[in-house]
């Protein structure tokens, strides 16, 4: 009788050694920069200087003064912030490295802002907190308002997200016009006009890109409601400003909440401080500390994909620039 051998299969797993070492040097504010080191560590990093190190975590304003350190050794940048169409004016992202942006990072404190301010403009909210005599308003609800998402990337699905509990009716244009989840009807860019014509309230969410650029021109405030509100949490540069003090002044609209401008900063002098039917929040919609704790998680998961060889979280797109 012929003797079986049994062969037992052992699965060494990988150590250490045979991972990417991923050294990372961290340019932020005092007060943020021990969570980062943390998360680097965590996912094991190394956090070292400038002079050792393959990999940077970009937190600052000063985006010029990176480039020193973009050696031939560093092969990735980690940006703290979600939108990168500065990086690229500058001419700074570059194909020599990978680039990521905290795409996602910001969304929900962003979304508390754009329903929040949805909720004031129906509650009439500025006028109540200015008025020092008994004055009852007719106020209104959201409920049965529509609103309509230019850009339902994850801003927008945050904010449908927590709009789902009011009795809205919600429209959502994307590029390639995929069923956008919580969204009653889903539309691709061949659908702003129609988005923009059945909306009370427009979320403009986009990145700055060629295509985005310029996207709300006169001929889109022309066919929105004579009292739509636009709420602008993308950039700035994505409408026309001056058609917008135009149609605001002559009450073709009936307002707009502006968390981001054209030019940023927005003048003193500029009219659109002027008008009572425009609130300006000097792009604190989201701040790098309300983030701070998903920055850290998306640092985390990111350098531990590094150290295995995974595709990086919101890794920038050199074509599509975002």
């Amino acid at each position: 009788m012929r003797a079986t051998t049994k062969v037992h299969l052992v699965q060494v797993p990988q150590t250490p050694e045979t991972l990417s070492s991923v050294r990372v040097w961290i340019r932020a504010a005092p007060e943020i920069r021990p969570g980062i080191e943390d998360a680097v560590r965590d996912s094991g990093g190394e956090v070292v200087g400038h002079s050792e190190a393959n990999a940077i975590v970009w937190m600052t304003d000063d985006i010029a003064s990176i480039r020193p350190f973009l050696s031939s050794a560093v092969t990735w940048v980690q940006i703290s912030s979600a939108g990168v169409d500065e990086w690229f004016e500058r001419g700074l992202i570059d194909d020599c490295r990978t680039w990521t942006a905290a795409q996602g990072v910001y969304a929900e404190p962003i979304a508390e802002y754009v329903v929040g301010m949805m909720l004031a403009v129906v509650r009439r909210l500025g006028e109540v907190i200015t008025t020092n005599t008994w004055k009852p308003l007719e106020i209104g609800l959201l409920r049965d308002k529509t609103i309509g998402l230019i850009g339902a990337g994850e801003i927008g699905e945050a904010v449908l997200r927590l709009l789902a509990p009011f009795g809205v009716h919600t429209l959502a244009l994307t590029r390639s016009g995929r069923q956008v989840p919580g969204a009653d009807e889903s539309f691709d860019s061949g659908g702003l006009d129609l988005v923009l014509g059945a909306s009370d309230f427009v979320v403009l969410a986009t990145p700055a890109t060629p295509e985005t650029v310029g996207l709300l021109s006169r001929a889109s405030f022309d066919v929105m409601r004579p009292g739509a509100w636009i709420v602008n949490v993308g950039r700035g540069v994505c409408l026309d400003t001056n058609t917008l003090v135009e149609f605001l002044t002559d009450q073709r609209l009936g307002g707009a909440i502006l968390d981001v401008t054209d030019p940023e900063p927005l003048p003193d002098d500029h009219p659109l401080w002027r008008l009572p039917n425009v609130v300006i929040t000097s792009h604190t919609a989201s701040t790098p500390r309300l983030g701070a704790r998903r920055f850290e998680q998306r640092v985390r998961e990111n350098v531990r994909r590094r150290r295995f060889g995974q595709t990086l979280v919101g890794t920038v797109d050199l074509v599509r620039k975002y």
